[in-house]
């Protein structure tokens, strides 16, 4: 009768580790797609910020042809941003856009009638709404990440994170233009 206790109370116990372990799986998958989701939605505002820099590039090149050409290949060599791009690829991207918003205040700066046409401003105040909401995808973004790394690193989650190959992720760090508001124009 004894030997039928044990292992009954040696099965429960190996019912529950594996019914743990299942759980805190399917915790870490979970959370880890609630990063992905958080990189996915700063992907679309940055496509969305790309396609009103590239209406204003169309708006230019009536004025100078040439810039507006220079401005076409560095949309070309931007990446595609996904769900599964790493903070990298989007300071890389951050950076190609900053450049080429850059050059299109300066042609704009030459040619008056650009700069006061609606077409313009509209799109000026459309690429500063989707800025905005870049930032506040990163903060949504940063705030998923530190709450999948911190499950990956807690005891005992931890050892089912190692166990199947869930890794950190990096952050947003802030910078200096990303912290300031833009002033375009």
């Amino acid at each position: 009768m004894t030997g039928w206790i044990i292992g009954g109370v040696v099965v429960l116990v190996i019912i529950i580790l594996i019914g743990w372990v299942i759980s805190t799986y399917n915790r870490l998958v979970s959370t880890r797609e609630l990063v992905e989701n958080a990189m996915g939605q700063i992907s679309t505002q940055i496509e969305s910020r790309w396609d009103a820099l590239k209406s204003m590039i169309d708006g230019t090149k009536r004025y100078e042809k040439h810039e507006a050409e220079v401005l076409e290949g560095i949309t070309e060599k931007r990446s595609q941003i996904g769900k599964g791009a790493e903070v990298s690829d989007v300071n890389q991207d951050d950076q190609l856009f900053n450049q080429a918003l850059g050059r299109l205040i300066a042609v704009a700066e030459n040619y008056p009638d650009l700069k006061a046409s609606t077409v313009y401003q509209d799109t000026l105040r459309n690429i500063d709404k989707y800025e905005n909401q870049v930032r506040q995808s990163r903060m949504i973004y940063n705030d998923t990440v530190t709450k999948y790394n911190r499950i990956i690193q807690m005891v005992p989650s931890n050892i089912i994170a190692g166990m199947f190959n869930f890794t950190k992720r990096d952050y947003f760090e802030g910078t200096q233009e990303k912290t300031e508001m833009p002033s375009w124009g």
